[in-house]
């Protein structure tokens, strides 16, 4: 009796889930992760990197107007007065009383009251029934705005370095160290998927796309850790079980929950995107849109690149200690 009861504990439990193999995709892996640097670095190439005004330094004008306003107009207008490229961005005043337009050029010295006064002068002839009135001046200088992109920059190493720790510390017992830095190169798959995406369409750098980088970082490493979660609970009921079997169970567990999640936050954003287009606040276009390339690439990564990618590296671990 004492020595059944023995078996039926050490018997690990049945697994009833289909199991998928994972861990034998990874050629098809490095192809994707090779076509989405390709993707960055064409778009880098073709369409370059268009920084916003915070990062690169200049000025903001921002007017309150009436009626329909010709935007191409007013940037040709403006263009002539201030001599470089002006980029235009509508939208709605916060208490919703009027309409809002936003002129960003740049500039080293800033626009001084006397230009100020002229272009207001310069639109308000030319769009007389529009009622352009100047509601805020920024100028931002280029010092500050190398500054904001360092900060920024560095607010994402340190992220990467507690999240490599985190997991390190957390799933020490299946190979903490490796499962981190295999997580961030499925986070850096996720950003440049997000920035590929941005850059192509023709998206500038600005205040919006940081955002999207911090969701990803959150909404990416959760999905991870969910995944590491299920291959630690499944090393303790297969003890027997090697790594790539622990990783195909792990990952065909949690492939459901996964793509629910991925359609409720990606049909999310994609509703923003229409209303944005509807009632014309295209300003948020920059965030909503490469958020759902971000979001999509982040459900691929968390079940493939994440623990497959450390399938590799610990299969390259043991094959060295052998030898």
């Amino acid at each position: 009796m004492s020595k059944n009861k023995k078996t039926t504990e050490a018997a690990a439990p049945a697994v009833t889930k289909k199991i998928y193999n994972f861990c034998g995709k990874k050629r098809m892996i490095l192809v994707i992760a090779i076509c989405v640097i390709v993707a960055l670095l064409a778009g880098i190439i073709f369409r370059g990197v268009n920084l916003a005004i915070e990062f690169k330094g200049g000025t903001m004008l921002t007017y309150s107007y009436s009626g329909e306003l010709d935007t191409n107009g007013v940037a040709a207008a403006a263009q002539d007065i201030v001599k470089v490229p002006v980029t235009i961005r509508t939208g709605e005043s916060l208490d919703g009383s009027g309409h809002q337009i936003t002129l960003s050029f740049t500039s080293e010295e800033g626009l001084n009251a006397d230009k100020q006064f002229e272009l207001t002068n310069a639109l308000n002839a030319k769009y007389p029934d529009n009622g352009l009135e100047l509601f805020d001046s920024n100028d931002v200088s280029p010092a500050s705005g190398r500054e904001f992109l360092l900060k920024c920059l560095l607010a994402m190493v340190v992220a990467a370095v507690l999240i490599i720790i985190y997991i390190a510390i957390r799933f020490q017992k299946i190979g903490g160290w490796s499962a981190g830095l295999c997580s961030i190169f499925a986070l850096c798959h996720d950003l440049v998927a997000a920035l590929a995406a941005s850059i192509i369409i023709g998206f500038e750098f600005n205040a919006n796309i940081v955002a999207v980088i911090l969701t990803i970082l959150g909404y990416s490493i959760n999905n991870t850790i969910v995944i590491y979660d299920r291959i630690r609970e499944n090393k303790s009921l297969y003890p027997n079980a090697t790594l790539n079997e622990l990783i195909n169970m792990g990952c065909s567990q949690s492939l459901t929950r996964s793509i629910r999640t991925s359609i409720t936050t990606v049909g999310t954003m994609i509703i923003v995107s229409i209303v944005v287009l509807v009632s014309g606040y295209t300003s948020l276009l920059s965030f909503s849109v490469p958020l759902i390339f971000g979001l999509l690439s982040g459900t691929y990564s968390s079940i493939f690149v994440a623990p497959v990618t450390w399938s590799w590296m610990m299969a390259k671990k043991d094959a060295k200690s052998e030898k």
